[in-house]
């Protein structure tokens, strides 16, 4: 321990490595991590990990402590994190593993309702949704601090294992950066935590569209092969396999039918008109052979006439 009780710094290097080695052995022993990698840049880069980021900033609770974890989440020191309904868990590499929960309200039934009631007519698409490519007053109404989908500062509440009395530590302010980093690449992870549904907020909005528009939402909602294709979510299909086009079967009737008919007259006319039976190939060889002498025999007469008319 360093002075006043402090665990002593360690340097970055020493803890990007000494993380990487935790790690390591805790996939050994057959857990199974998921941790933010280390990089370089802006923390977040898509629409959804920004507004995550930029919402936290916002308030004043969180505005001279969440700057701490930046660097830490940056160097590769969260080797754990998971979001799941209402928690984020998360383990971080400090002067010794640490282990951080952060736990997250559900959003209120009356303010997710008036989300939908406000995005009423805005939103056709889940995918757009999801990617954050809808008009920029729809976005900030989902995103409005307090009356978003956002949590507000008493929406949230953590712990961390490590000795630091504040409020909010590093380790924790690099876990919720982690978050905005891990929502680049998962934005229906936000809709997880705060426990609602994406389609519903998809069906809710489509309610005020015009009811051509409407059948393109439901299509566009019901469509789950696109959403595995963009972001690599594997989605239950229990739709039936579609029967055969009907017109197939009718067409295949016909033609057997057509078949059958063809067959029919055949054989009626091969009764009525029994055909002789054809020749032989050695009966045809013969008639040639007994024509070709035939020929030869008037083609010598007719010389033999010749030369006695001349005698």
């Amino acid at each position: 321990m360093g002075y006043f009780g402090w665990a002593p710094y360690v340097p970055v290097a020493q803890r990007r490595m000494k993380a990487q080695q935790v790690a390591a052995k805790a996939t050994k022993a057959g857990s199974i991590l998921s941790p933010i990698a280390s990089f370089r840049g802006a923390i977040a880069k898509t629409f959804w990990g920004k507004a995550w980021c930029d919402n936290l900033e916002a308030y004043s609770d969180y505005a001279n402590r969440i700057p701490r974890g930046r660097t830490y989440v940056r160097n590769g020191s969260v080797i754990d994190l998971k979001v799941s309904e209402g928690v984020i868990q998360a383990q971080v590499m400090g002067s010794d593993l640490y282990t951080v929960n952060v736990h997250v309200t559900q959003v209120p039934p009356n303010q997710w309702s008036a989300i939908g009631k406000d995005c009423s007519g805005s939103i056709d698409s889940l995918v757009e949704l999801l990617q954050g490519k809808l008009s920029s007053a729809v976005m900030q109404r989902i995103c409005a601090p307090k009356t978003g989908l956002f949590p507000s500062p008493k929406e949230i509440s953590f712990s961390c294992s490590c000795p630091d009395s504040a409020s909010m530590c590093k380790h924790i302010a690099a876990v919720l950066y982690g978050v905005g980093t891990r929502l680049d690449q998962q934005p229906e992870l936000l809709f997880k935590l705060r426990r609602v549904d994406a389609k519903d907020l998809v069906h809710q909005a489509g309610a005020g569209l015009p009811s051509s528009a409407a059948g393109v939402v439901s299509g566009k909602v019901l469509d789950d092969a696109v959403l595995s294709d963009v972001f690599g979510i594997e989605m239950d299909n229990d739709a039936p396999p579609q029967k055969p086009v009907a017109k197939k079967v009718v067409a295949a009737k016909t033609t057997a039918a057509t078949k059958g008919v063809k067959k029919s007259t055949a054989v009626k006319a091969t009764t009525k008109t029994p055909l002789a039976s054809a020749p032989t190939a050695k009966a045809a060889k013969a008639a040639k052979t007994v024509k070709a002498v035939n020929v030869v025999k008037t083609v010598k007469a007719k010389t033999i006439q010749v030369k006695k008319d001349h005698g």
